[in-house]
C-alpha cells in the first residue's frame, strides 16, 4: 500500500463530526457509513461519560468491541481522562485509514490538531478557526470579521500554517445584551462596543479571540468578565454583566434569560488547514479534493 497522507484530526465532538462528513461527502458510500459508525459509537460513549447511559461493560471491554487493529481501513479508538467531575475515563477516536481518489489518507485523532500542524508534524489537519485567532491571528485597531480575513493576519514568521477552507458546521460567536443597556433604536453591534465603556462578560480564555474579533480599539476601554465556575449558562451570567459574547445557534437560551441578540461576530466552524512548509504533491493533490467546489468559503493557502 502507498505510504498513506496523515492528516490531524480532533478526536470527538462536533468538529471531528464534520470532518467526517466532508471526507464522505468527497469519498462516498464507504465513507459516509464510516462516518455514521465512528459518530454514533462516540455520541453512545459521550452519554455514558455523562452518566446518561448505564453500560455493564467496561472501557476496556467497549474499546475491544468497536476496534479492528488488523484492518487499518477499520476504525480504531483510544481511552483519555474526560475533565469532568472525577476526570472519568471516556472513548475516543484514534485513526482510521481511507482512500481520497487514489491517496490512502490516515485520519489521525490529535488533542490539539492545530498545533501538531504548527510544530510540522502534520502537512494538513481540521480544528476549530477559533484556535487561530487564539493563537496567531495579529491583533490589530480593526476586528476579524470573518475566515476570509484570517490568512491575512497570520505573521508568516509566526507559522507556517494557514486556512484552506471552512466546513460550515457554523456557529457563531455573538454579541448580547440586556434591552436595559440598548438606547431605542440602537443597534448591539460592534459600532455600540467601540462607544461601549465597561464589563463585557466572555468564557474564560477567550480574550484574545475577542479582541481579535472586535479589534483592539473596540476593547480599549472594555473590561472583561466571565462567569462563575459553577454558573449553569454562560447566558445568565451574561445577563447579570449586561453585555457579553458567547456562541449560538438559534440564541432561545439568550432570549430566555432577557438578552438581545446582537451581531454574529465571527464563525466558529471546523476548518481545513495546511502547513507551507510541508506540501508534496500527494498532500496537494488530498488538500485539492477536500475542497469541494461547492465549498462556501475556499480561501489562499
Amino acid at each position: 500500500m502507498t505510504t498513506p497522507v496523515p492528516i490531524a484530526v480532533p478526536r470527538k465532538g462536533r468538529p471531528l463530526e464534520a470532518v467526517l462528513e466532508r471526507v464522505a461527502s468527497v469519498v462516498g458510500a464507504d465513507a459516509e457509513s464510516l462516518a455514521d459508525d465512528v459518530s454514533s459509537t462516540l455520541r453512545y460513549e459521550k452519554a455514558v461519560t455523562k452518566g446518561g447511559v448505564e453500560e455493564s461493560r467496561g472501557p476496556y471491554e467497549r474499546l475491544a468491541a468497536y476496534s479492528s487493529p488488523a484492518d487499518p481501513y477499520a476504525p480504531e479508538y483510544t481511552l483519555l481522562r474526560d475533565d469532568r467531575d472525577g476526570m472519568p475515563r471516556r472513548i475516543v477516536f484514534d485513526s482510521v485509514i481511507v482512500d481520497v481518489g487514489d491517496v490512502p489518507v490516515h485520519l489521525v485523532g490529535r488533542e490539539e490538531p492545530f498545533r501538531a500542524l504548527r510544530t510540522h508534524e502534520f502537512a494538513l489537519g481540521f480544528d476549530s478557526a477559533d484556535l487561530v485567532l487564539e493563537e496567531v491571528v495579529d491583533l490589530r485597531p480593526s476586528g476579524v470579521a470573518g475566515l476570509d480575513d484570517v490568512n491575512t493576519r497570520i505573521d508568516p514568521q509566526e507559522s507556517d500554517v494557514r486556512v484552506v477552507t471552512g466546513l460550515s458546521d457554523t456557529v457563531y460567536h455573538t454579541l448580547m445584551a440586556t434591552p436595559e443597556l440598548l438606547p431605542a433604536g440602537t443597534d448591539l453591534d460592534r459600532s455600540f462596543v467601540e462607544n461601549y465603556e465597561g464589563d463585557l462578560c466572555i468564557s474564560p480564555r477567550y480574550e484574545r479571540l475577542v479582541t481579535a474579533v472586535l479589534g483592539t480599539d473596540a476593547t480599549r476601554d472594555v473590561s472583561f468578565t466571565y462567569p462563575a465556575r459553577d454558573a449553569d449558562e454562560e447566558e445568565a451570567a451574561i445577563a447579570e454583566t449586561g453585555i457579553g459574547v458567547y456562541l449560538t445557534v438559534t440564541g432561545s437560551t439568550a432570549r430566555e434569560h432577557g438578552l438581545v441578540l446582537g451581531e454574529h461576530l465571527f464563525p466558529s466552524e471546523t476548518v481545513l488547514m495546511a502547513n507551507a512548509a510541508e506540501a508534496s504533491t500527494a498532500i496537494d493533490r488530498v488538500r485539492d479534493r477536500l475542497v469541494r467546489e461547492e465549498a462556501e468559503s475556499v480561501l489562499s493557502v
